[in-house]
């Protein structure tokens, strides 16, 4: 709400034509900044301090809400639904541990981009990688078996792995 050069009541009247969903985060709790803040079209209200599994929750409601959450995500022959948890290979499906489920998706919904081994670790995992462990490395290996995909799964030297865009 209190961004520097613009106030967020500002900011939403330009993003509101856009349709992209908004939460606002704000030290302002007083009834009458949450409820004009919702009037104005905001998707939710949050005020500070609050937990970050909170805002996650939130924004995955919000993404729901808005149609933008739930979809599918595709990429070579490979179609994968979030919400059921499921894994399809030219139509046919793919049993995955809910390691290489996560690790899956992450790298779909981060295709082209190179993602870094902690970051890896901290998103599917939830932790720090442990020295020399070869966690990560046998899981990618899994899923380039078991999906196909050993030349669109790409080591990143010193950096970790990426999943090549589809052309």
């Amino acid at each position: 709400m209190m961004l520097p050069g613009v106030s967020g009541y500002e900011l939403m009247e330009y993003i509101q034509p856009t349709g992209t969903p908004v939460i606002f985060l704000t030290a302002k709790g007083m009834l009458a900044d949450r409820v004009r803040g919702l009037r104005m079209g905001a998707d939710d209200y949050m005020v500070k301090p609050f937990e970050p599994l909170e805002l996650l929750a939130r924004v995955e409601s919000v993404l729901r809400r808005a149609g933008r959450g739930s979809g599918l995500l595709r990429a070579f022959d490979v179609v994968v639904d979030p919400t059921a948890r499921r894994v399809e290979k030219n139509g046919v499906p793919v049993a995955l541990t809910p390691r290489e489920f996560d690790l899956l998706v992450l790298l779909l919904r981060n295709q082209g981009i190179a993602l870094y081994r902690d970051v890896m670790y901290e998103r599917v995992w939830g932790g720090e990688e442990e020295a020399g462990s070869r966690t990560l490395d046998l899981h990618i290996q899994r899923l380039r078996k078991k999906l196909g995909l050993a030349d669109q799964i790409k080591t990143v030297y010193k950096v970790g792995y990426l999943l090549e865009v589809e052309t």
